[in-house]
Parts: structure tokens; C-alpha cells; sequence
């Protein structure tokens, strides 16, 4: 047998092919959109794809089970448990095998059995694998959102994400049950989770990309609790805001994602182009770092650099009801498209290189700027000017402290709560680090706010310089 993991930094995505190196057969388990790599590792091993699956209908990336199973010819497996809302709506179309709690199928001489276990979503499921060649047990399991490596699914999704109200309780409960079910497998079997750190599908996932069931049993927190009523209370307790994207991912896996091979090729923009898309009134991302970004930009256009938290960012801001467009840059080769392909972000207007800046300037625009200062520059602002600090962080980051009289929204609602900020006055933003507030601050340049100051190095530089409020205070609304 051959096995390999795929792990995307991005998403915090883990997706696996495994492969009968008696027949030549492989299968997929819960592939992204980037199909190349799965092809092009089969056939560097010699293998051929033969079936896909995936553990339930995600929520943080399009699902590339569809298409590899299009373009590949493979068997497509897929789940049919949960209620009827949470069924894949596309599954007869595409010909797929509907699995339920207990079948079985086989790739080449492995075996792979059918666990339902609801609670992050109805209708998930896992797979023990057993190589048959050399065993009659299983050796392991992929267990997808269910269980992580120090931490399970969140079962709150339905609800806070996708809208389906009074539900996450219900999931809590069932959640509570699938790992009663689950620790009476066998300790020694391993566990190949769907995700790791850093992912939005639970709250305290580890970075090891994978464990065993023993070790889990022992050592996450999910397997220490006593109790129904205490795990529910638990599992929804300081789970962090699910990005605005993950509605539309329910959405678009369960109906079933575009294929990509029928979208058109991306369209270079010119500066001319740019102007009219941005006249239109199109959301133009420039993803220039933030520094860049700061010292010149074209007005009305709003900066998302690409980085390790691009695609998370971006999909708290861009629009899945009309087109987009981007600026990037010329070593770029378009990554930030084939990045947002991976959450459905397909409806892109089109692209233009940071030339069109050049272009802008030789043709005597000014080009918009974005004032950005050190903690020493902010605590001699706030001594000078009537200034709202505003703080971009999520609940949980503010409460371990923030700086004194600042208010508090989350990066991902700020342009739907704007009315809560002044524009008589200097807006100082900060994050965490510095990522965030610089999205933060093009977001308040770009709606008209006059006077917005971003904190390069977010608190953590402030509280390097000794000025931070003690750990237990939160940001607060400050006195006028």
C-alpha cells in the first residue's frame, strides 16, 4: 500500500491519496480544487485514480471531488446519511455511490469501511482503511472534521455559518455520541484528520498532522469530559467567528462546485480597463504587500496582500454575488486567482499588473496613500488628536488584552458595522500583528474616512513597548 498526504497551508487542509500497489488503483479522500498535484503524483507512482471520496460537504474550501472524478474518469463515493438538507443535491448527476454507516468498498486490496459520525455536520462520515494484502484489520482511519489531532470538529457551522438555526446544540449532542462511538475502536489505529492548525473547523487543533486513537483518547480534551451536558457546554464555548465564506462553501458543495475547466481565462486588465471596472463600481483587490500598498495605490481599490492568510482574508471581503477584480504582481503568476478558486471565488472580472501604477502616475494622477506609524508614533498621536483606536481582532484576542479606550470590531464585519465609526475623527486601526489592520485601514480609506492611521506591528509591538493594558481588560467604546 502507498499513502500520501497533501497539506494545504492556506486552507490548514489535509486531503490523501492512497494507492494498491498490487493493481495500480488509487483513491482521493476529500481533495481541494488543486487537482495537478493528485495527478501528478499517481503518475509519477504509476498509479492510476480510480475513486474519490470525501467526509461530508465542507465548508471552508470548494470540494474537488466532482471534477478530479470528471476529468479522471474515477468512481465517485459519497455520503448519503443526514437529513435531507444535508444530502449532495448533484450526486445523481454525477453518477456517484452513495455510501451509508457500514458498507464497504474496495480500491484494489483496500478495503475502506463506512463510519457515520454526525455532529460537525449530519451527514459526515469517516473511513477505517484495511490493507488486505498484509491484514484483516484496520490500520487507521481518516476521520476528516470529526476528530482532530487535540481537538474535534465544531458542530456549530449549521448554525453560525450556514443559518440553519437551533441547530448547533443538536450537533453538539450528536458529536458527543459519534466519539462514544469512536473510542470503542481499537487504541492502536491511526488518525488521519482533514485538518491542522490553524483552520476555522475547530478551536484548538494541533500541528502534528497526525495521531492515533490511543493518544487522542489520552490527551484531547474532547475524551476528558464527563458528561453530555458538560461536552455541549465545551464544545460551543469560545469558537472563533466562522468566516462569511463558509455559508457560500455549504452551498456550492452541496449543489456542486463549477468545473474549472469551464471557466474562461482570466482577462488582463489595462490601466483603461481598470478605471472602467472601478467606475462600475467592482471591488478591485490589490495584493501588493501592505507596505506597498500604503505608500501608493490606486483610489478605490482596497489591499489584501497575498500571504499565508490570503484566502481567509479574502473571503471575509469579496463578493460571490458579482465580479471582482485584482492587482498583482508581475512575478505573481497568478496565484492569488488559483488561490481564490480554492473557496469558489470564480466570478473574477479580470487582473492587472502593478504597472497600472506607473501608468496612473505618468498620466499626472496622485496616487492614494495610507498613513501607517510605530507605537511610539501612535502614543504622541493620541497625546495630540481626538483619535477612535479601533481594534480588528477577533472576541477572543481582545480579551487577553487591548489597548486602553479602544473599540472593538472584527476585521470580518467592519464594513457591514461602519456606522460605528466616526468620520470626524482620526481612526488609528490595529490587529494582532499588523495583517489585519492594514486591510482594515484600505477598507476605511476606501469608504471616504479622511483621516486613518494603521499600526504597523498591531499590539503585539505595542505591548513590546510596555504600553498595554493589563491581560484581564477588554477594548472598550471610549469616551467623547
Amino acid at each position: 500500500m502507498f499513502m500520501r498526504m497533501f497539506y494545504n497551508q492556506q486552507l490548514a487542509q489535509a486531503s490523501y491519496l492512497v494507492g494498491c500497489a498490487a493493481t495500480g488503483e488509487a483513491l482521493v479522500i476529500d481533495p481541494n480544487r488543486d487537482l495537478d498535484q493528485y495527478f501528478a503524483l499517481a503518475e509519477r507512482e504509476g498509479f492510476r485514480i480510480s475513486a474519490v471520496t470525501e467526509t461530508h460537504i465542507h465548508a471552508d474550501f470548494v470540494s474537488g471531488a466532482r471534477e478530479l472524478a470528471a476529468r479522471g474518469g474515477a468512481r465517485l463515493y459519497l455520503s448519503a446519511e443526514g437529513t435531507p438538507d444535508w444530502q449532495y443535491d448533484y450526486a445523481a448527476r454525477a453518477g456517484a455511490t452513495l455510501l451509508r454507516d457500514g458498507d464497504t468498498f474496495m480500491v484494489g486490496n483496500i478495503r475502506l469501511a463506512v463510519m457515520h459520525t454526525p455532529g460537525h455536520t449530519p451527514e459526515h462520515i469517516a473511513f477505517l482503511l484495511t490493507d488486505t494484502a498484509h491484514a484483516d484489520q484496520p490500520m487507521g482511519i481518516f476521520t476528516g472534521d470529526f476528530v482532530f489531532v487535540g481537538d474535534v470538529g465544531r458542530p456549530d457551522l449549521l448554525e453560525r455559518a450556514a443559518g440553519y438555526t437551533g441547530t448547533m446544540e443538536a450537533g453538539a449532542r450528536q458529536l458527543y455520541r459519534s466519539l462514544g462511538r469512536f473510542r470503542t475502536l481499537p487504541e492502536y489505529l491511526q488518525v488521519w484528520p482533514g485538518h491542522g492548525a490553524g483552520s476555522a473547523c475547530g478551536k484548538a487543533l494541533g500541528a502534528v498532522p497526525q495521531s492515533t486513537l490511543g493518544y487522542e483518547k489520552r490527551f484531547n480534551w474532547a475524551f476528558q469530559v464527563q458528561g453530555e451536558d458538560e461536552f455541549v457546554e465545551q464544545v460551543l464555548a469560545g469558537q472563533p467567528s466562522p468566516p462569511a465564506y463558509f455559508a457560500q462553501m455549504k452551498r456550492i458543495n452541496k449543489a456542486g462546485p463549477a468545473l474549472l475547466s469551464t471557466l474562461p481565462a482570466p482577462r488582463h486588465l489595462h490601466l483603461h480597463d481598470l478605471r472602467e471596472v472601478l467606475s462600475a463600481g467592482t471591488m478591485v483587490v490589490d495584493t501588493r504587500p501592505a507596505d506597498a500598498y500604503a505608500g501608493g495605490h490606486l483610489p478605490g481599490t482596497i489591499n489584501i496582500p497575498l500571504g499565508p492568510s490570503f484566502v481567509t482574508l479574502a473571503g471575509w471581503q469579496l463578493p460571490y454575488d458579482r465580479p471582482f477584480a485584482l492587482i498583482v504582481d508581475e512575478h505573481d503568476d497568478l496565484a492569488a486567482v488559483r488561490e481564490l478558486q480554492l473557496i469558489g471565488l470564480d466570478d473574477l472580472a479580470g487582473y492587472a499588473s502593478s504597472g497600472v501604477l506607473a501608468a496612473w502616475a505618468a498620466q499626472g494622477h496622485e496616487p492614494a496613500t495610507v498613513q501607517r506609524t510605530d507605537p511610539a508614533g501612535l502614543f504622541d498621536l493620541l497625546s495630540r488628536e481626538d483619535v477612535m483606536l479601533l481594534d480588528v481582532r477577533e472576541p477572543a484576542e481582545v480579551a487577553l488584552g487591548a489597548i486602553d479606550g479602544s473599540r472593538a470590531i472584527p476585521l470580518g464585519y467592519l464594513t457591514r458595522r461602519l456606522a460605528e465609526v466616526p468620520r470626524d475623527r482620526t481612526i488609528a486601526v490595529y490587529c494582532q500583528s499588523g495583517v489585519r489592520s492594514s486591510i482594515a485601514a484600505s477598507l476605511l480609506v476606501g469608504a471616504g474616512y479622511p483621516r486613518v492611521v494603521d499600526l504597523v506591528g498591531g499590539f503585539d509591538a505595542w505591548r513590546r513597548h510596555a504600553w498595554a493594558v493589563p491581560v484581564s481588560a477588554r477594548a472598550q467604546a471610549p469616551a467623547r
